[in-house]
C-alpha cells in the first residue's frame, strides 16, 4: 500500500548494529586440491590386454579387478612348472631310497633337495606370473580414464601404466602464505595485538563463491621458504563425502590468523567503495540514509574488520543497499549474524 498523497512506502533494508569485541583474523589464500592417495595401476607381467573390467570415472575397491590380460603362456608355464615339481619330487624320493645301501651318495640326495627347492620356486614365480595377469586396483578410490585398450600390449620394456586411483574422500589442499606475512603475524602476537589461534582449523571457498560446508584440518607447515616466491608452503586435509572436491580443482583457504580483541567488524556485503574510497550506509535519526567512510582493515571471516569509521552502536545495511539512496528513508529490518 501506499502512503500519505500515493506515495510508496519505505524500501526495506536488513540491518545489523555494530559491536565492539574479540575476532579471529583470516586470510584467504589460493590452494589446489589434490588426491590424498593417487595409485598407479601398472602391468606387472607381458602381455596382451584381453579386457577392460571397470566403468571409467567410477568408484571401485582395493583389489577389485580391473584388466584381464591373455593369460595362456602363464597357464601352460604353471602346469610345466607343477609338473616340474613333481617330477623332482619322485626323483627325490628314490634317490632317498637308495641311501641306505648306500647305492648312491649323500652329495646326490643333497642335490636332488636343492632341483627340487629351485622347482619349487619356479612353480611360485609361474602361478604369481598368472595372477598377475589379472590387474587388481591397489586402492579403494576413484578410477579415472583407462590408458590402454583392449588388444594392446602391455609390459614389454616396462610395468605400463594402465589407469590411475585416486582416494577422494578425505582430500588435499596445497596453498602457500608470503613469510612476511608470517613475520607480521610473529610480530603483533609478540606486541600483544593478537592472541594465537588453538584451532588448527581451516574453510574452503569453492570456484563459485560459496563456503565448502566441511571444515578442515591444518597439519603440515614447511620450515622453509621458497627463494622463488618468498613462501612457506602448507596443507590442509578436508573431507570430501560429496566428492565435490576433485584434484586439480582451484580453491582459496579461509586461514586463521590470530584472535584480535575489542575490535569493530561488519559483514563483507556492508563495505560499499566510491571515487572517495571505501564506506558503509548508516541508518540514522528517522531512518534517513547515511553515507559513513571507513577504513577497512584484515578480514575475519566473512567480516571485514573497521579500523577508523566505526566506534560502534551504529546500524549499518547489509542487503539491500541498491534501494538505500543517501538522505531518503528505510525500514529497518535486523538481520541475524553468524559472528
Amino acid at each position: 500500500m501506499g502512503g500519505k498523497g500515493g506515495a510508496m512506502p519505505p524500501p526495506e533494508v536488513f540491518v545489523v548494529q555494530v559491536r565492539s569485541g574479540s575476532a579471529t583474523l583470516t586470510q584467504e589464500l589460493p590452494g589446489r586440491v589434490e588426491a590424498v592417495r593417487t595409485a598407479q595401476v601398472r602391468a606387472r607381467v607381458e602381455g596382451i590386454v584381453e579386457k577392460r573390467l571397470f566403468a571409467e570415472g567410477t568408484d571401485v575397491k582395493a583389489g577389485q579387478p580391473l584388466f584381464k590380460l591373455d593369460d595362456r603362456t602363464y597357464r601352460t608355464a604353471e602346469q610345466a612348472a607343477e609338473a616340474d615339481v613333481e617330477a623332482k619330487k619322485l626323483n627325490l624320493q628314490r634317490i632317498e631310497s637308495l641311501l641306505p645301501d648306500h647305492a648312491v651318495s649323500q652329495q646326490e640326495v643333497d642335490t636332488a633337495r636343492a632341483n627340487l627347492k629351485l622347482a619349487e620356486a619356479q612353480l611360485a614365480k609361474a602361478r604369481l606370473d598368472l595372477e598377475n595377469t589379472t590387474v587388481p586396483s591397489p586402492i579403494t578410490g576413484h578410477v579415472g580414464r583407462a590408458l590402454v585398450t583392449e588388444g594392446a600390449l602391455v609390459g614389454r620394456t616396462d610395468a605400463t601404466l594402465m589407469t590411475t586411483v585416486d582416494q577422494l574422500d578425505p582430500v588435499n589442499v596445497l596453498f602457500t602464505q608470503p613469510n612476511a606475512d608470517v613475520l607480521r603475524l610473529k610480530a603483533a602476537m609478540e606486541s600483544g595485538k593478537l592472541k594465537s589461534v588453538e584451532s588448527r582449523k581451516v574453510e574452503l571457498m569453492l570456484e563459485n563463491g560459496q563456503t565448502y560446508a566441511h571444515k578442515g584440518k591444518l597439519f603440515f607447515s614447511d620450515m622453509t621458504v621458497d627463494p622463488a616466491t618468498g613462501a612457506i608452503s602448507l596443507k590442509a586435509e578436508f573431507p570430501n563425502p560429496e566428492r565435490l572436491l576433485l584434484p586439480g580443482t582451484f580453491v582459496r583457504v579461509r586461514l586463521p590468523q590470530g584472535v584480535a580483541s575489542n575490535v569493530i567488524s561488519v559483514p563483507q556485503a556492508a563495505v560499499q567503495s566510491g571515487a572517495q574510497g571505501q564506506y558503509v550506509l548508516l541508518v540514522g535519526p528517522e531512518n534517513k540514509v547515511m553515507p559513513q567512510p571507513v577504513k577497512v582493515g584484515p578480514m575475519a571471516g566473512t567480516h571485514f574488520v573497521i579500523e577508523e569509521g566505526l566506534k560502534g552502536g551504529e546500524t549499518v545495511i547489509v542487503d539491500g543497499v541498491q534501494k538505500a539512496r543517501p538522505g531518503s528513508a528505510v525500514k529497518p529490518v535486523p538481520m541475524k549474524q553468524d559472528n
